[in-house]
């Protein structure tokens, strides 16, 4: 007999698909680690830059997310081979968000990993065009209201 505080253990579904590779890095994340540290941003720097590789972005659009000029694919290149975001707040907060949307459209699109990918580049009404788009013309502010109309169709 099981007791009232044990749990079951769960297991995925036979045909499930395998972990999301950008979800299943952030499964090791721990949310109390200091991103200013050179470990944890070449962690994120891994991170964003395989999601923004999933998201099939041209390399123009993914230095601007970031906030990089969009010249900047040799520092687009390094991150991508590990180096270490910079550490700069702006930079750090971009990644974190980017992540947060892919973490949102993953629980909105949980059964078609394809369209949570696709997403970002698609049109879509309620923003009034492309979502990257929205993100790259407003910057920071397009970042954050692309994450939150996200998280209110969660919310719904």
């Amino acid at each position: 007999m099981m007791s009232a505080r044990a749990t079951a253990v769960s297991r995925p579904p036979a045909g499930a698909r395998p972990a999301d590779p950008v979800d299943g890095s952030l499964q090791g994340l721990d949310p109390t680690v200091d991103l200013h540290g050179r470990d944890a941003r070449a962690s994120l720097s891994r991170l964003v830059t395989r999601l923004l590789d999933h998201w099939s972005l041209p390399a123009t659009e993914q230095a601007a997310l970031l906030g990089l000029s969009t010249g900047s694919r040799s520092t687009l290149a390094r991150y991508r081979a590990g180096e270490p975001l910079a550490d700069s707040r702006d930079l750090i907060d971009r990644a974190g968000h980017l992540l947060g949307i892919h973490k949102s459209l993953r629980i909105l699109f949980p059964h078609d990993r394809d369209l949570a990918y696709r997403w970002v580049s698609q049109p879509n009404v309620r923003l009034g065009g492309r979502p990257v788009d929205l993100m790259i013309a407003h910057g920071f502010e397009g970042l954050l209201a692309v994450r939150r109309y996200l998280d209110h169709q969660r919310g719904r």
